[in-house]
């Protein structure tokens, strides 16, 4: 029997398709390179963006050739869409065999064995070999680790708490557990994932274990290369965290700050619970104690009621904080969200001509940050054979041999779009 899997959007969706695919392993299913060569497609799907969940739906309904050429075969819809739109899916696309919602994720062992064990049993000659299987983490050079799942603000844009409910944090031990799997399995880096990941809690031995400590606990796995994590929210961006990010060796210089906006009364409106004010102050606190940091961002332009002039201090934030990378969007509401029920009172022309003139801005600072780099040699974490990343986040490609895996030294000579270009790397 063989899976394919296919996850849609964000980082959080590729970790649970990730997680549910062990489920299925453990039933026999190995891994199937494209969806011909399948007798189970698993899609993780997001929706925090309209065009994500649009993207889903195409996908969901292109799939209906693939099951009627073998009724046989399993459909199953998981995660953030899955959740939002809940069995609609099955009643507008009959094709689709089970529906797990982003809130059911922990549970999605029991629950497609409950609806589906019996027809994959119908499907392999020998369950018995499999109840005991012992599937391997995976062994991807960088790997995702979810730490926590859910979200407690109530950003009013954002669909993120309607489908993934509240916080939700794994034990400690379970997470540096899995750390320990994941390297021993070849993993050099881990990205550390949650919706407001450095709000993470628990506890240890009745000792609490907040994100800074998490960090110097993961920073301690023997082996282990690198760690990143997202998404980070501004509020817990604190000087613990900067102390950690400082003092550990294997945490990266790289940090996404979102700001979504540079007006503080936009800000308001969205319930970011900081300012423009304070997050550029939380950008240089970061710079003084994180020499050489590479910060990046997401903004949204358009959100109801917004100004020229509102629109104008966003381009002014974006001047000052210098992210080497952001990622920018033209509002669209989210059913579901409390913006949704706000006129969308900015015409379409007015968002499309604001995102162009912010891109601009962001296409020059991204173009800076990479020719600051020509010239140096940088560590570089080779993830296929001539291409990587350096520790703050900048793709590099090169030419020589290399072994994923591998850290290497290359010296940058040049700058393309977006991507560094290795002229050579040192043993």
């Amino acid at each position: 029997m063989k899976l394919h899997t296919i996850a849609l959007g964000c980082q959080m969706s590729e970790a649970d398709g990730e997680e549910m695919s062990q489920t299925l392993q453990a039933r026999g299913f190995r891994p199937a390179r494209v969806p011909e060569d399948a007798d189970a497609i698993l899609i993780s799907t997001c929706t925090v963006r309209d065009h994500a969940e649009h993207r889903a739906l195409s996908l969901i309904g292109s799939l209906k050739p693939w099951k009627q050429q073998d009724p046989r075969r399993v459909l199953i819809v998981a995660g953030c869409a899955a959740e939002r739109l809940g069995e609609s899916l099955r009643k507008r696309f009959p094709h689709v065999d089970f529906v797990a919602g982003a809130k059911s994720i922990e549970s999605f062992p029991q629950l497609v064995e409950r609806a589906l064990g019996d027809r994959f049993d119908a499907m392999t000659e020998s369950r018995e070999a499999f109840k005991e299987a012992d599937i391997p983490a995976a062994s991807a050079v960088c790997s995702h680790l979810t730490i926590m799942r859910g979200c407690n603000y109530t950003c009013t844009y954002c669909i993120v708490p309607s489908v993934r409910g509240r916080e939700l944090y794994r034990p400690a031990e379970a997470i540096l557990k899995e750390a320990r799997s994941k390297v021993d399995a070849g993993a050099k880096e881990l990205l550390l994932l949650g919706q407001t990941v450095n709000s993470y809690s628990s506890e240890i031995d009745g000792s609490p274990v907040r994100f800074p400590e998490l960090l110097r606990l993961v920073d301690k796995t023997p082996d282990l290369a690198r760690v990143r994590f997202m998404s980070p929210h501004p509020h817990y961006v604190d000087e613990r965290m900067m102390a950690a990010m400082a003092e550990c060796p294997s945490v990266c210089e790289q940090l996404h700050l979102p700001a979504q906006s540079g007006s503080d009364r936009v800000l308001k409106l969205m319930r970011r619970n900081y300012t423009s004010g304070s997050l550029l102050a939380q950008a240089q606190s970061l710079r003084r104690a994180i020499p050489g940091i590479v910060l990046s961002t997401d903004i949204i332009v358009g959100f109801p009621s917004e100004s020229d002039e509102d629109f104008e201090r966003t381009l002014s934030l974006v001047s000052e904080l210098r992210p080497a990378s952001a990622y920018c969007f033209k509002y669209s509401p989210r059913e579901g969200t409390e913006s949704a029920k706000t006129q969308d009172d900015v015409p379409r022309e007015v968002k499309e001509e604001r995102l162009a003139r912010l891109n601009a801005l962001c296409d020059t600072l991204t173009e800076e940050a990479l020719k600051s780099q020509v010239g140096k040699t940088l560590e570089v974490l080779c993830e296929d054979s001539g291409f990587g990343r350096t520790r703050g986040g900048y793709k590099v490609k090169w030419s020589g041999r290399s072994t994923p895996g591998e850290l290497l030294k290359v010296k940058i000579a040049g700058a393309a779009r977006r991507l560094l270009v290795g002229e050579s790397n040192e043993p």
